[in-house]
């Protein structure tokens, strides 16, 4: 048997020697619907499952895929309130498995990726599930950095200006084709930097998608895809989620999010609420809006150029899903250009 991205044998043997309580042999099962970092479900003899994560197979620009970074975000955070699996090793030797990995607890839940993942939800834990993602965020943005350990993850001030400049030349390397409307964006974003008050961990991903729900209590059990995740200006982790989020009623935003449908509170709802909970101004929330969408339009971009190059492992895309991240890159950054100009 073999499976795309693991070297059964070695990894095995790095696993019996350096992670406690586990023995093989180990079964890999690629858990899809991953469009980065490769994310396994792993079991052993005993029937004890936990999960490995690596890069991508193939060419990929290494920063946005550093193993070793993660695995140290997801242990810190781990001494904090917020939800997070349990790291149980990492490895740096690229000879076991021709690139760096960890490997960390399972979690059980439900990633609501759809409005079809939250349909067996009662209406009122819909609200709780929306209401405890938003607290979520909010204790994540109040954890002491310095005391966790993360002081030194990035520098802490001027985090959009970072931000910005990175995307730019993040757009310059991946993007398959010139699309103005990027550009614009960036250059408007670029002329109109927010002045950032106070550092918190930004996720970078903060949303449902990557999460882990208790959909019977509507309790986030685990925050996932700590990839993005830096220090800086804690807004754009709420800018973002307003890139995913839909109103009930509304047309859904995004097919990979569950919002729009009856019982999720509303986005202004959720400012409120965080608002309420860290006392921080959410005026300008806007620009953060419009700054998430075009750093996801760079995003999008990046995968669908993956996928053209065959750099994300055996999973399979057809021409439709290709044509959506396509179109989906064109579709966000002129949300992004509508927002600056709301």
């Amino acid at each position: 048997m073999s499976v795309t991205g693991i070297d059964i044998e070695r990894v095995t043997a790095w696993l019996d020697r350096n992670v406690d309580q586990i023995s093989g042999p180990y079964r890999f099962e690629l858990i899809t619907g991953g469009r980065s970092n490769l994310t396994y479900r792993v079991t052993d003899a005993a029937d004890t499952t936990f999960v490995l994560r690596r890069p991508p197979t193939g060419n990929v620009l290494a920063s946005a895929h550093d193993m070793v970074r993660e695995h140290t975000i997801i242990s810190a955070v781990g001494q904090t309130d917020v939800p997070v699996p349990q790291t149980m090793g990492v490895c740096t030797d690229d000879d076991v498995n021709g690139a760096p990995f960890y490997v960390m607890s399972y979690v059980d839940g439900v990633v609501l990726d759809s409005a079809d993942k939250a349909a067996p939800m009662s209406v009122e834990n819909r609200r709780l599930a929306g209401e405890h993602l938003i607290d979520v965020m909010a204790d994540l943005h109040a954890v002491d950095v310095d005391a966790v350990g993360l002081g030194n993850l990035a520098k802490r001030d001027g985090y959009v200006e970072r931000q910005v400049r990175r995307w730019t030349t993040q757009w310059e390397k991946s993007k398959t084709r010139e699309l103005p409307a990027i550009d614009e964006v960036g250059r408007r974003l670029a002329a109109d930097l927010p002045t950032q008050r106070g550092v918190s961990i930004a996720h970078g991903d903060f949303r449902f998608g990557n999460c882990l729900v208790d959909i019977d209590s509507g309790r986030v059990q685990a925050v996932l895809d700590w990839e993005l995740c830096t220090l800086g200006d804690p807004l754009a982790d709420v800018g973002y989620l307003g890139v995913y989020w839909s109103d009930p009623g509304e047309d859904q935003a995004r097919p990979n999010d569950p919002t729009g449908i009856e019982g999720f509170p509303t986005y202004a709802d959720l400012l409120e609420r965080y608002a309420t909970r860290t006392g921080r101004d959410l005026s300008n929330i806007g620009y953060y809006v419009a700054f998430s969408s075009w750093r996801l339009a760079v995003i999008s971009e990046g995968v669908y150029a993956r996928f053209l190059h065959g750099a994300m492992g055996d999973q399979e895309i057809d021409d439709e899903t290709m044509g959506n991240f396509k179109i989906g890159t064109e579709r966000l950054a002129a949300e992004a250009l509508d927002a600056l100009s709301a």
